[in-house]
């Protein structure tokens, strides 16, 4: 269970976000990191329970660097003001679907599919979905999905369809994603009760079958081309 500390210390970090506090708090966030750690590991048993393909996968390789990127931001803020853990096959780079835990104040959720693929993996799915479409309704529409997630996220979509796609195909908004990612918002409270491990398992278990058919996508339509 994650202790209610690793909230005040976001809520610290986000008013003293700069490099001097950060370094004189940093044996407090050591503690906090090893905590979320132990946490993902926890979250990885219970996921593998019914995903076998994230059993043997490292906690410090699904863990996100608390360092922000501000090469190309205009946010200049040196640290994020979460802790995030994806859980997916070959670690949270490989470019395929997981299951994505987000803990931050007032802003905490689970997440699954897979962001921000790149070309070739990004076609391989818009292709099975093509090829498939009942199978993939099918998953979306399920009652037990429908329950944690109401649609596919982002409102980053192509305007017409994609290259080799007809554009009166029946079911195109489907192919149109850039991403293929849904979320459910949660509460902090559950996040540090006993009930939120139980939570992370209902929710990814309906999760599954929309990541099984992502990386299936990606494998089949990428071997394809080999």
């Amino acid at each position: 269970m994650l202790s209610k500390n690793i909230f005040q210390f976001l809520s610290d970090l986000k008013e003293n976000n700069y490099k001097e506090w950060f370094h004189e708090n940093k044996p407090d966030y050591q503690i906090l990191k090893m905590e979320f750690e132990q946490f993902i590991a926890h979250a990885i048993a219970e996921i593998a329970q019914f995903d076998n393909s994230v059993k043997n996968i490292e906690p410090k390789k699904c863990i996100f660097r608390i360092n922000r990127d501000v090469r190309f931001s205009k946010d200049k803020s040196p640290y994020k003001t979460n802790f995030g853990g994806f859980i997916v096959p070959g670690g949270k780079n490989a470019g395929y679907a997981g299951y994505y835990i987000h803990i931050e104040p007032e802003n905490c959720f689970l997440a699954g599919g897979v962001y921000m693929p790149p070309p070739d993996k990004l076609k391989a799915v818009r292709t099975e979905i093509y090829e498939n479409t009942d199978d993939f309704k099918k998953i979306i529409n399920d009652k037990n999905f429908k329950k944690h997630f109401k649609e596919i996220t982002g409102e980053d979509k192509l305007k017409t369809a994609p290259k080799g796609i007809p554009k009166d195909f029946e079911d195109i908004d489907l192919l149109r994603h850039k991403h293929y990612t849904v979320i459910k918002y949660i509460k902090d409270d559950l996040v540090t009760s006993d009930k939120f491990v139980n939570e992370i398992s209902d929710t990814f278990k309906a999760l599954y079958p929309f990541n099984a058919f992502i990386n299936e996508a990606i494998n089949y339509q990428l071997n394809l081309k080999d």
